[in-house]
Order: C-alpha cells, then structure tokens, then sequence
C-alpha cells in the first residue's frame, strides 16, 4: 500500500482533488527516486497548485520563462 504521510495513495487518486494533493506533496516535499512527476499534469493543475512560494517561482521560471 502507498501511502503519502496520513492518506492512501489508492483512494486520492480517485477524484481530481487528490490527485492535485499528490501533486503538491510531491512538488513540495520530492519524489522517490523511481517516481516522476509529469510535467502534462504539472501545467494542466498549475493554477490549481497550493505550492511553497519560492518553488512556485521556480517552476515558473523553468516552465515559462517568466
């Protein structure tokens, strides 16, 4: 069973809600060396993204140049 700290991977990503969470957690926080993050998913939720500051601006940059 996959479990991010205190819910089950299993049941977040049954709605878009948590699979935005996992998203978070694993822009935040850093994926395991096997895991990737999808840049697809990272661009369609971007607005979405409840990120730390400095990180946000850092994708931003990486993502869109700005």
């Amino acid at each position: 069973m996959s479990l991010i700290w205190d819910y089950d991977k299993k049941d977040l990503n049954k709605s878009e809600a948590g699979r935005i969470l996992i998203l978070e957690r694993q822009i935040n926080y850093g994926v395991d060396r096997s895991e990737k993050i999808k840049l697809k998913d990272v661009k369609n939720s971007w607005n979405k993204l409840h990120l730390d500051p400095l990180k946000k601006r850092l994708f931003e940059h990486l993502l869109w140049n700005r």
